[in-house]
């Protein structure tokens, strides 16, 4: 797929979901709008298309870093307890600091993230059997455990509403002032290109790596650091988005390959119109109701994941 394809689908598609929706403005309203249209226009429309574009990139260029460093094709921040940490975390921050501001939070869910990513990376060094369907695998194993966890705790502490708005991930209620965390992942995934050829160095091996003069376990956490930061601020402000960062690289090495410098881009451009179309499905299936991000991503990325792994064992065949 042509770079220009992408850039020209994802601006068709961003013009068209600012004129979806229950409130009716077409773009020759522009020309015209009234007070209220405006209100729409501002508060709602653009920041819900902001949004969407920034978790799209966030989270599959998160997802192909792990799978990079990793050197699994089916590790995601999904896959590998990255999420399930990250929402341990939000609910321990709302146990001991309910008052606290989104920015508290944020730190310790980015906290319980990252350790939960590291412990992961640690499981996977120490498998001995690397097959590239069981270390996922354990991953979700992993993730489930940390989730189970999470859910007898809230239910302990009578919080499971407070916890559960957290597992679907929804665009519904993004709105200017509520969606602005999203903007912290923006310098991440600039350092995210710039040490691009690192991470591609770094997944060839600790020692073929550390030969080469990398600092392997450097470029390692700062790309552990990167998965969890994104992650979290997408999770606390979005919800979870299942599949996304699994299937968006996997898609994008089919056709460009696995440098992650040459992906970095096309991965970014269609984890973007991959959301973004998602979205768009979700507001128009069942008009004027809305079908969560989290349900629509789910159901389309299941079927692609499916696909990926027929597609595997057809090659190994």
């Amino acid at each position: 797929m042509k770079l220009w394809m992408l850039i020209a689908a994802l601006a068709i598609m961003s013009v068209a979901s600012l004129f979806i929706g229950v409130k009716d403005i077409s773009p020759l309203d522009l020309f015209s709008m009234t007070t209220e249209q405006w209100q729409v226009m501002n508060i709602s429309r653009i920041p819900r298309l902001v949004s969407i574009l920034i978790a799209g990139v966030g989270m599959s260029i998160a997802g192909l870093i792990m799978q990079q460093l990793s050197r699994n094709k089916f590790v995601s921040p999904t896959t590998a307890g990255t999420d399930d940490s990250a929402k341990l975390g939000i609910l321990v921050a709302l146990l001991l600091f309910p008052a606290a501001a989104t920015m508290h939070k944020m730190l310790i869910a980015f906290a319980f993230a990252l350790a939960g990513t590291y412990v992961f990376m640690k499981f996977m060094d120490r498998l001995k059997f690397k097959d590239t369907i069981f270390i996922p695998l354990v991953g979700l194993m992993f993730g489930n455990v940390i989730n189970a966890a999470t859910t007898f705790f809230a239910y302990k502490n009578d919080m499971i509403q407070s916890i559960t708005s957290w597992l679907q991930g929804s665009f519904s209620s993004v709105m200017s002032g509520r969606y602005e965390l999203l903007y912290v992942s923006l310098p991440l995934l600039v350092v995210a290109y710039l040490y691009a050829n690192k991470f591609t160095i770094a997944g060839m091996g600790e020692e073929f790596s550390v030969n080469l003069g990398l600092n392997h376990r450097l470029v390692v956490n700062i790309g552990l650091v990167i998965v969890a930061l994104v992650s979290v601020v997408v999770i606390l402000t979005i919800g979870t988005i299942p599949f996304l960062g699994l299937i968006i690289p996997n898609i994008v090495t089919l056709y460009v390959g696995d440098n992650l410098r040459k992906s970095l881009v096309h991965t970014a451009l269609l984890g973007a119109a991959f959301v973004l179309a998602c979205d768009i499905l979700g507001r128009v299936i069942i008009y004027p109701y809305e079908v969560p991000i989290g349900l629509t991503v789910g159901v389309i990325g299941s079927v692609v994941f499916l696909y990926l792994l027929m597609r595997r064992k057809a090659y190994e065949a």
